[in-house]
């Protein structure tokens, strides 16, 4: 089950990657909802997926509070 959050979240994520505001709101929530484990995964695919996504980086740092 646990599983299952991570990857909805990140499909989420994914979704609303068009526009910053919702994608913190979402990353903030992703956050709060999810074990310290897949906390660590999410980081790593956060850290891929916004490579090419300049607009994106300052959400690194909810990841980091």
């Amino acid at each position: 089950m646990a599983k299952a959050m991570l990857e909805y979240y990140k499909t989420v994520l994914q979704k609303v990657s068009f526009d910053v505001k919702l994608f913190s709101k979402e990353l903030k929530k992703a956050i709060s909802k999810l074990l310290p484990e897949e906390i660590e995964e999410l980081k790593t695919w956060l850290h891929n997926f916004i490579t090419d996504k300049p607009e994106l980086q300052p959400t690194l740092l909810y990841l980091k509070a």
